[in-house]
């Protein structure tokens, strides 16, 4: 009884040994180097090597960014520099008196499109009729005075053949003669100079165009020397914007206007096309405070897009790019060493670009530099992207 209990206590010792051999192996390398390989072996396959099979694995790759993606394409480019204007009417008159007088008519209305010669005001007429009246009186006189005087002579002549008159009486008759002719000649100066100031009593319009507010009501006094006028009117066909430029573009600029009138766009700030004209004059000198040069358009103007003061934007062409590479403004961003792009490869995977771009609107940008023609850039999405990233090309709309 004793010897079967000491041989269950055996076994069930010899068990325990090897489960634990089993189990840590690393202590039957220590104490029972014999079995160390069938320990390893049992640990093995009951608990297979879990940290060479992490080792072994490889680590997922992140989900692909939805992108959208346009080709590199080589297209004629439109050089456009682009500015701030502002519009300046072609011709600006301050309507005044160029007489005193109180005013009888007002022939405006404000707001009024005025042609040149329309009448804008009228001024008491009355004095100034009186003045040339005068003037004409004076005149006639005269006239009636040297005809006698003529007359005179004659008879004068006559007897001083006979010797009935002295050489001084008839010396005498010439010099009243002249004196008269004289005195007319400055008469008809005189009725000139008064029907000059009776016309003046009449304002007519100067040139053609808007009038504004009114200046002076009818029944005031107005006078040569106010400053203040009647009215002023502004030519709004054609019209005119002046904007300026950076110097570094004052010799492309004289040199496009040498070969031909250089197109000028004007838009507003929301980027609404307003009108197109061309370029009439540039500066005789750059402004040495700001490095830029004034230049000065024209527009026909019919439509009264433009307005005088308007602030507007200002797109000059001078030139085009022939057979640029392009691509879409969108894909060219922006970062701690320049302009790039994102690039998806062959194999839907996002590569990172530095570009250079000489020219860019707001729809497009000239690359001189890191693409190449058919290279699919990103135009939407690339804010998600990382260089080696994977991506998913959207389809394009309609297809």
């Amino acid at each position: 009884m004793r010897f079967g209990r000491a041989v269950g206590f055996v076994c069930v010792a010899v068990v325990a040994a090897a489960a634990y051999a089993a189990y840590w192996p690393d202590m039957a390398d220590r104490w029972a180097p014999q079995a160390a390989n069938a320990a390893h072996q049992w640990h093995d396959k009951i608990w297979p090597p879990q940290k060479e099979a992490a080792q072994s694995a490889k680590p997922a790759e992140p989900p692909p960014v939805a992108v959208a993606v346009a080709p590199a394409r080589r297209a004629d480019f439109p050089i456009i520099l682009q500015g701030l204007g502002q519009v300046q009417a072609y011709n600006t008159v301050l309507v005044k008196a160029r007489v005193d007088g109180q005013i009888t008519k007002i022939g405006f209305k404000e707001g009024q499109m005025v042609k040149q010669g329309d009448l804008l005001a009228e001024i008491d007429k009355r004095p100034f009729q009186a003045a040339l009246e005068q003037a004409q009186a004076k005149q006639t006189q005269d006239e009636a005075n040297l005809a006698n005087a003529k007359l005179d002579l004659g008879r004068y002549m006559t007897l001083s053949k006979q010797s009935f008159v002295t050489q001084q009486q008839l010396d005498t008759q010439k010099s009243l003669v002249n004196q008269l002719t004289a005195a007319i000649a400055a008469d008809a100066a005189a009725v000139d100079a008064a029907q000059v100031q009776l016309n003046y009593a009449t304002i007519r319009a100067p040139i053609s165009g808007r009038v504004g507010f009114r200046l002076v009501d009818e029944g005031n006094l107005v006078s040569a020397s106010q400053q203040t006028g009647i009215v002023s009117i502004a030519q709004l066909e054609p019209i005119a914007v002046i904007f300026t430029q950076p110097q570094d573009y004052l010799y492309e600029i004289n040199a496009a206007m040498a070969r031909d009138p250089l197109e000028t766009i004007v838009s507003d700030t929301s980027g609404r096309k307003l009108a197109t004209g061309k370029l009439i004059v540039s500066d005789n000198q750059v402004d040495a405070s700001t490095g830029t040069i004034k230049l000065k358009a024209e527009f026909d103007n019919k439509d009264h897009a433009l307005w005088p003061g308007q602030a507007v934007n200002v797109g000059l062409e001078i030139g085009v790019d022939r057979n640029a590479l392009v691509v879409p403004a969108a894909a060219v961003q922006r970062g701690q060493n320049g302009l790039y792009v994102y690039v998806i490869d062959d194999t839907n995977h996002a590569v990172l670009r530095q570009v250079k771009v000489p020219h860019q609107n707001a729809d497009t940008a000239v690359i001189a530099e890191g693409l190449k023609v058919g290279e699919r850039v990103v135009t939407r999405g690339g804010f998600m992207l990382q260089p080696g990233a994977p991506a998913m090309v959207e389809a394009a709309r309609g297809s």
